[in-house]
């Protein structure tokens, strides 16, 4: 992808990494410290963290794009390091999102029987998965604000005046 409607697909695409990495993370905690939620979401979560990794690597492919097509400069280098980060965190959402729906959706083992599965009930399952989650959510949502602050600042930097150039009326 490089142009969208005349414009660098890339500074609309950001806009979709932006809203769902941190809407998956909110909805993957909240699934997975609250089972009651996690079972009226269903696949919700499993799907909305599926178009977030999704569209990882379309923006990423789409900023280099971008980078090949603008001057060279370290706050540029820079964002294009940190954007190269978040396919990891978006992957993992996506993992834990699943697991949270597999085991969320399962019945928990009646008592007495042996079945050996994974009972989401258990304290201990919930508690790991959960804690996991926050870190997961909390280390995406990170990622995505410092690569977006070393984009503003690398689109930023000297594109405007910081004196006003006129007046409203257009004096």
């Amino acid at each position: 992808m490089s142009l969208i409607n005349g414009l660098p697909a890339h500074v609309l695409l950001v806009h979709v990494v932006v809203v769902l990495i941190p809407l998956t993370a909110l909805a993957l905690v909240t699934a997975a410290l609250w089972p009651r939620a996690a079972r009226r979401m269903g696949p919700l979560v499993p799907l909305l963290a599926l178009v977030a990794l999704i569209s990882v690597p379309l923006t990423t492919q789409a900023g280099e794009w971008l980078e090949r097509h603008v001057d060279s400069d370290p706050l540029v280098r820079r964002h294009t390091e940190l954007g190269d980060g978040l396919l990891p965190w978006a992957l993992a959402l996506f993992v834990l999102a699943a697991v949270v729906w597999w085991a969320g959706r399962r019945p928990a083992a009646e008592p007495g029987q042996g079945g050996g599965g994974l009972r989401w009930s258990a304290l201990p399952v919930r508690i790991v998965v959960g804690v996991l989650s926050l870190a997961v959510a909390v280390g995406a949502v990170v990622d995505v604000y410092r690569i977006g602050d070393s984009g503003a600042k690398a689109a930023w930097h000297d594109g405007y005046s910081k004196t006003a150039t006129g007046t409203p009326d257009g004096s």
